[in-house]
């Protein structure tokens, strides 16, 4: 514990953002770093508690916090940063946009503002990589077994470069023009500027990973080719499937699914082409996202700096409470309003809302028919059911609406279908404890099999999945050569 009353003699600090008026004219990161007093400050508060809830009970990956929290205290940044990478591949990733469930589980988070331990993480990698700490190590020894991973987003990243750092080769396969998954294409640059990407694919070329891009599994690459080349194929592809919003008037012209939209415009960023006929732009358009999670957020910030007029993000649930709710007491993620850099930028926010149908003119839409809902208990206990309240519809204007409600599932695949490879009543693909498919040497990680959900549990599910596939050559009797 670096300071026995750090938690009394400290606050909270959180970095902040960057003005307004100068970050919706550009794409950079919005979020600033802790200087370096503050950060000892941050880590001096952490308690070392007897039982760390942030450990075991907020993160997926089981990150030491209270150990790499008393490194940093005490300035110890290579043995911190060790720490930190026995447990998560990517930090730099998950120090920039994970939501910090460890933070919703900090015990001095039941009657103060918990310890600020995603940026302590974010310094710690970003230290790791000033002072040279970072550097390809590839392994000593390596496996005469090859394993294939099919999809390069954060579980591919983290199975690929657990499985290259246990001595295996990889090859990791991907349909888009570059490695990064949801990583790349799907988070706006302001959040996660692709340069943290292209900094660690990089690593892990040099440590021995290959990454096959612009290839389609099942298209360009078959089944029997991977299986004759590969001891063991890992899917990792996510959950690519949209919900739709099914309404009448859905076939206008000008509404389109967030994810597309937000793809666009990191591929502009990136210096990829977009087709000019199916562009998605935000410019001058009175702009309405139908969805009130994280995606749509991005989509309310990306609208912003594309100069959009106006930006409505509009949800179909309840407003969140202010503070905690007493339904997700500590140390559960707390139930409560969260309010993204995004829409501090300018955004109105509706929840309780259900669009009823979509108005257009020549084709195009021009605008939505909501109307206000509330969700009542049945009588008989169960889930609430959502009721349209009477007398409460209005109009919303609109010249694109970007459809941000989740994911329903990884989609079709020809391999997954044409082997038969078992899926779950909602569409995801079966595993079993190992992460193994029902087809024996074929295994999943991810959005493709728990749903889609944050990028530090498809990190997390990636690792296990290295595991599994490690086992199970393990008992394929693998020889080791130097």
């Amino acid at each position: 514990m670096g300071k026995l009353t750090g938690f009394m003699d400290y606050g909270r600090k959180d970095p902040g953002y960057r003005p307004v008026g100068e970050r919706t004219h550009d794409f950079k990161a919005v979020e600033l770093r802790l200087t370096a007093e503050e950060l000892v400050e941050q880590a001096a508060r952490c308690m070392d508690c007897g039982t760390p809830f942030c450990h075991g009970c907020g993160c997926p990956l089981n990150n030491i916090v209270p150990e790499w929290n008393d490194l940093v205290y005490r300035g110890k940044w290579q043995e911190a940063l060790d720490l930190l990478l026995a447990t998560d591949n990517f930090p730099e990733f998950t120090g920039r946009i994970c939501p910090a469930l460890c933070e919703g589980s900090c015990v001095l988070g039941i009657n103060k503002e918990p310890v600020a331990i995603r940026q302590i993480e974010l310094a710690i990698i970003e230290k790791g990589f000033e002072l040279g700490y970072v550097r390809p190590r590839p392994p000593k020894v390596r496996f005469e077994q090859r394993v294939a991973v099919i999809g390069s987003g954060p579980a591919g990243l983290a199975a690929a470069d657990s499985l290259n750092r246990a001595g295996y080769w990889v090859v990791v396969y991907d349909d888009a023009a570059k490695p990064g998954g949801i990583l790349r294409y799907g988070i706006p640059e302001f959040k996660l500027e692709k340069a943290v990407v292209d900094r660690r694919v990089k690593l892990m070329e040099e440590e021995g990973v290959v990454f096959e891009c612009k290839t389609r599994v099942g298209e360009d690459v078959s089944y029997r080719y991977l299986q004759s080349r590969f001891d063991a194929i890992c899917f990792s592809a996510g959950a690519r499937e949209p919900r739709d919003l099914k309404v009448p008037g859905r076939e206008l012209g000008g509404i389109h699914y967030a994810m597309d939209f937000l793809i666009q415009q990191n591929m502009r960023l990136g210096g990829e082409p977009v087709d000019s006929a199916r562009e998605i732009l935000a410019g001058g358009k009175r702009v309405v996202v139908v969805g009130g999670g994280d995606t749509g957020a991005d989509c309310v910030g990306t609208s912003i700096r594309q100069g959009a007029t106006s930006v409505t993000q509009i949800e179909i649930l309840p407003r969140p409470p202010d503070s905690r709710s007493p339904a997700t007491p500590w140390p559960l993620w707390p139930n409560m309003l969260r309010v993204s850099s995004s829409h501090k930028e300018g955004c109105e926010r509706r929840w309780s809302v259900a669009t009823q149908t979509f108005l257009g003119k020549d084709g195009r839409v021009t605008g939505l028919r909501c109307a206000e809902v509330e969700w009542v208990a049945p009588e008989g206990g169960g889930r609430p059911v959502m009721k349209e309240k009477a007398g409460t519809e209005f109009h919303l204007e609109a010249d694109l609406v970007l459809l941000a409600m989740g994911f329903t599932g990884p989609g079709r695949n020809a391999i997954v279908d044409d082997l038969k490879i078992r899926r779950e009543p909602n569409g995801n693909i079966g595993r079993d404890a190992r992460n193994m498919t029902s087809v024996p040497g074929i295994f999943v990680a991810g959005d493709m099999t728990h749903g889609a959900s944050l990028v530090v549990r498809a990190i997390a599910d990636g690792r296990k999945a290295a595991e599994g596939i490690a086992a199970y050559l393990a008992d394929r009797k693998p020889q080791g050569k130097a």
